[in-house]
């Protein structure tokens, strides 16, 4: 498998055999579109200079850890998706954060386009936040849930590497698009008119990022994260996937961008920012179904790229 052997190669904490499966991997004129600040990356030399070496000499002993590995098709387009840590010494700066010296978890999800055995196109978010957050480094006031380092699947069961029953990744599918049914009925008055417990256990796991958090419930949910987020972009338009498929008891989705809103005026992550901005979000998401109910959800937002437009540079205090 064409993405297994690209993951496979970052275990290695060598620069040489990133490259090598890079070469053998990837298509000459492949696009990386990745979180802020590094945005688009247009051919395979970008993606080594711009992403892979400066984060192996920030991080020289970096290995992946894939927690959720997952493929399916998607408007006839097929593709890998992943999500778990980089984890390594902070032992040189990165993106101008300065080094800790201590082990750190790098959040990540990434899909990946197929077409044939190569890779075309890829989106990936990293969550840099929390990296400066490890370092002793504040960009952003601490979230509203739990600042964790989100955990793998309970079930211990996302790496999925052979074709799983049909049928059960038909019911996942089938629960997922009734749920994102459910969130474009929001009436801008109730959350309660998304109807959302019906899809959620009562005990689901809420992995959100850095300066957002983790809860628990979908009161934790509600007020940790979708009550202020839709109090900051009430208008929000969301659902635009270039990818969103299942495999097993698994989910996935990828837009890029996902979300179009206007900005309120409201606070954000404790944040006040300008009103009557148009902005778009960069959003990826996992789901873990368990019976009929969704049970695990890890979430990714390209949060320096919505303050960005809305005239915030999160980054601003690494440069003073």
């Amino acid at each position: 498998m064409t993405a297994w052997r690209y993951a496979s190669a970052q275990r290695a904490a060598s620069t040489t055999a990133l490259i090598s499966a890079l070469e053998n991997c990837v298509a000459d004129k492949a696009v990386w579109h990745v979180s802020h600040p590094l945005n688009e990356l247009v051919s395979r030399d970008a993606v080594i200079e711009k992403l892979w070496e400066p984060l192996l000499n920030a991080f020289p002993d970096l290995e992946r850890r894939d927690d959720i590995f997952i493929a399916g098709d998607f408007k006839k387009t097929k593709w890998v998706a992943s999500t778990g840590h980089f984890v390594g010494t902070f032992r040189n700066p990165w993106l101008n954060i300065s080094p800790s010296d201590q082990l750190t978890f790098i959040r990540f999800s990434e899909f990946l386009e197929i077409e044939g055995h190569k890779i075309v196109s890829a989106r990936l978010i990293i969550d840099i936040i929390g990296v400066a957050r490890q370092a002793g480094i504040d960009l952003l006031p601490p979230g509203l849930g739990a600042e964790i380092i989100a955990p793998a699947p309970a079930s211990q069961d996302g790496v999925q590497l052979f074709s799983p029953d049909p049928t059960e990744t038909n019911r996942t599918l089938t629960l997922l698009e009734a749920m994102i049914a459910g969130l474009m009925r929001y009436d801008r008055k109730s959350l309660e008119s998304m109807g959302q417990d019906a899809f959620w256990h009562p005990n689901f796991l809420w992995f959100g990022p850095s300066g957002i958090g983790a809860t628990r419930g979908l009161n934790g949910f509600e007020a940790y994260h979708q009550q202020p987020f839709l109090d900051f972009v009430p208008d929000r338009i969301g659902g635009d996937h270039c990818a969103r498929f299942a495999d097993g008891a698994y989910a996935a989705s990828c837009g890029w961008p996902s979300i179009r809103a206007t900005t309120s005026g409201a606070s954000w992550i404790s944040t006040a920012l300008p009103s009557g901005i148009p902005i778009t979000m960069r959003v990826m998401d996992f789901w873990r179904r368990k019976n009929d109910k969704l049970m695990e959800n890890w979430v990714f937002i390209d949060i320096p790229d919505v303050f960005r437009q809305c005239g915030v540079d999160v980054f601003e205090k690494l440069t003073t």
